[in-house]
Protein backbone atom coordinates (compact mmCIF):
# COMPACT_ATOMS: atom_id res chain seq x y z
CA UNK A 1 0.00 0.00 0.00
CA UNK A 2 2.60 2.58 0.73
CA UNK A 3 4.43 1.79 -2.64
CA UNK A 4 1.22 2.53 -4.36
CA UNK A 5 0.20 5.50 -2.21
CA UNK A 6 4.17 6.82 -3.32
CA UNK A 7 3.91 6.12 -6.68
CA UNK A 8 0.62 8.08 -7.03
CA UNK A 9 2.47 10.97 -5.44
CA UNK A 10 5.59 10.72 -7.63
CA UNK A 11 3.22 11.59 -10.34
CA UNK A 12 1.26 14.17 -8.93
CA UNK A 13 4.38 16.39 -7.42
CA UNK A 14 4.42 20.08 -8.89
CA UNK A 15 6.84 19.99 -12.01
CA UNK A 16 7.80 23.95 -12.84
CA UNK A 17 4.40 24.92 -10.51
CA UNK A 18 1.99 22.85 -12.08
CA UNK A 19 0.34 19.50 -10.99
CA UNK A 20 0.33 16.71 -12.91
CA UNK A 21 -2.37 14.73 -12.24
CA UNK A 22 -3.57 11.15 -14.00
CA UNK A 23 -6.96 10.00 -13.28
CA UNK A 24 -7.65 6.48 -14.82
CA UNK A 25 -9.69 3.17 -14.07
CA UNK A 26 -6.70 0.67 -13.18
CA UNK A 27 -2.98 1.45 -12.70
CA UNK A 28 -0.26 -0.90 -12.16
CA UNK A 29 3.67 0.38 -11.14
CA UNK A 30 6.97 -1.27 -10.99
CA UNK A 31 9.40 0.98 -9.00
CA UNK A 32 12.40 -1.19 -9.53
CA UNK A 33 11.65 -1.31 -13.59
CA UNK A 34 10.68 2.09 -13.67
CA UNK A 35 7.34 1.84 -15.03
CA UNK A 36 3.90 2.48 -14.44
CA UNK A 37 0.77 1.46 -16.23
CA UNK A 38 -2.81 3.37 -16.48
CA UNK A 39 -5.53 1.54 -18.26
CA UNK A 40 -9.14 2.56 -18.94
CA UNK A 41 -10.33 6.28 -20.09
CA UNK A 42 -6.70 7.65 -18.88
CA UNK A 43 -6.67 11.96 -18.50
CA UNK A 44 -3.79 13.30 -17.73
CA UNK A 45 -3.72 17.17 -17.37
CA UNK A 46 -0.55 19.25 -16.16
CA UNK A 47 -1.57 23.38 -16.86
CA UNK A 48 -3.01 23.61 -19.95
CA UNK A 49 -1.85 20.23 -21.80
CA UNK A 50 -4.45 17.46 -22.24
CA UNK A 51 -3.81 13.84 -23.16
CA UNK A 52 -6.65 11.50 -22.80
CA UNK A 53 -6.25 7.60 -23.93
CA UNK A 54 -6.91 3.77 -23.01
CA UNK A 55 -3.66 3.22 -22.25
CA UNK A 56 -0.53 5.30 -20.68
CA UNK A 57 3.20 4.07 -19.48
CA UNK A 58 4.93 6.33 -17.75
CA UNK A 59 8.54 5.54 -17.46
CA UNK A 60 10.60 7.13 -14.49
CA UNK A 61 14.51 7.37 -14.17
CA UNK A 62 16.57 6.31 -11.20
CA UNK A 63 15.29 9.41 -9.81
CA UNK A 64 11.55 8.91 -9.87
CA UNK A 65 11.39 11.61 -12.65
CA UNK A 66 9.15 10.47 -15.88
CA UNK A 67 11.29 10.88 -19.05
CA UNK A 68 8.96 9.44 -20.80
CA UNK A 69 5.08 8.81 -21.69
CA UNK A 70 3.76 6.73 -24.34
CA UNK A 71 -0.25 6.63 -24.71
CA UNK A 72 -2.06 4.16 -26.98
CA UNK A 73 -5.05 3.28 -28.54
CA UNK A 74 -7.35 6.18 -29.41
CA UNK A 75 -5.40 9.45 -28.03
CA UNK A 76 -6.91 12.56 -27.88
CA UNK A 77 -4.88 15.77 -26.89
CA UNK A 78 -4.79 19.75 -26.38
CA UNK A 79 -1.40 21.10 -26.05
CA UNK A 80 0.14 25.10 -25.48
CA UNK A 81 3.76 25.17 -26.58
CA UNK A 82 6.19 27.64 -24.95
CA UNK A 83 5.68 30.16 -27.75
CA UNK A 84 2.08 30.20 -27.23
CA UNK A 85 0.80 27.76 -29.96
CA UNK A 86 -2.23 25.88 -29.24
CA UNK A 87 -2.53 22.35 -30.75
CA UNK A 88 -5.77 20.22 -30.55
CA UNK A 89 -5.53 16.83 -31.96
CA UNK A 90 -5.76 13.03 -32.05
CA UNK A 91 -3.60 9.54 -33.25
CA UNK A 92 -3.13 6.57 -32.25
CA UNK A 93 -0.01 6.38 -30.37
CA UNK A 94 1.61 9.79 -28.61
CA UNK A 95 5.25 9.74 -26.86
CA UNK A 96 5.92 12.49 -24.58
CA UNK A 97 9.51 13.17 -23.89
CA UNK A 98 9.43 15.70 -21.19
CA UNK A 99 13.26 16.27 -20.75
CA UNK A 100 12.79 17.58 -24.75
CA UNK A 101 9.63 18.92 -24.14
CA UNK A 102 8.84 16.65 -27.42
CA UNK A 103 5.84 15.42 -28.69
CA UNK A 104 5.73 11.99 -31.27
CA UNK A 105 2.31 11.29 -32.77
CA UNK A 106 2.09 7.87 -34.83
CA UNK A 107 -1.12 6.27 -37.22
CA UNK A 108 -4.31 8.27 -38.14
CA UNK A 109 -2.61 12.02 -36.81
CA UNK A 110 -5.08 14.95 -37.15
CA UNK A 111 -3.97 18.04 -35.27
CA UNK A 112 -5.41 21.74 -35.60
CA UNK A 113 -3.28 24.48 -34.52
CA UNK A 114 -6.06 25.96 -32.88
CA UNK A 115 -4.54 30.13 -32.88
CA UNK A 116 -2.93 29.84 -36.73
CA UNK A 117 -6.39 27.83 -37.97
CA UNK A 118 -3.53 25.48 -39.74
CA UNK A 119 -4.14 21.52 -39.34
CA UNK A 120 -1.72 18.42 -40.21
CA UNK A 121 -3.20 15.07 -41.16
CA UNK A 122 -0.28 12.27 -41.60
CA UNK A 123 0.91 9.24 -40.02
CA UNK A 124 4.05 10.77 -37.88
CA UNK A 125 3.96 13.89 -36.38
CA UNK A 126 6.85 15.69 -34.28
CA UNK A 127 6.20 18.79 -31.87
CA UNK A 128 8.73 20.28 -30.35
CA UNK A 129 7.01 22.73 -27.36
CA UNK A 130 9.95 24.53 -26.81
CA UNK A 131 11.66 25.29 -30.14
CA UNK A 132 7.83 25.60 -31.35
CA UNK A 133 8.57 23.45 -34.72
CA UNK A 134 6.65 20.89 -36.12
CA UNK A 135 7.43 18.26 -39.09
CA UNK A 136 5.14 15.41 -40.68
CA UNK A 137 5.93 12.45 -42.72
CA UNK A 138 3.04 10.53 -44.59
CA UNK A 139 3.89 6.47 -44.93
CA UNK A 140 3.84 4.65 -48.71
CA UNK A 141 0.01 5.20 -49.23
CA UNK A 142 -1.31 8.24 -47.84
CA UNK A 143 1.02 11.51 -47.77
CA UNK A 144 0.78 14.73 -45.68
CA UNK A 145 -1.41 17.08 -45.85
CA UNK A 146 -0.99 20.51 -44.61
CA UNK A 147 -4.14 23.25 -44.41
CA UNK A 148 -3.72 26.66 -43.77
CA UNK A 149 -5.34 29.82 -44.03
CA UNK A 150 -2.89 32.61 -46.56
CA UNK A 151 -4.25 36.57 -46.05
CA UNK A 152 -4.25 37.99 -49.65
CA UNK A 153 -2.51 41.32 -49.84
CA UNK A 154 -4.88 44.30 -51.27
Amino acid sequence: MKFILFSLLLLTTAIQAEQLKIVAKTFNADEKKGITVFKGDVKIKKGFDELNASIVTVYTNAKRKPTKYVAQKNVSFYIKTETGALYKGKAQKVIFYPIKKEYRFYKNVNIKQLDEKKEIIGEEVVISTVEGTAHAKGDGKKPVVMTFEIEEEK
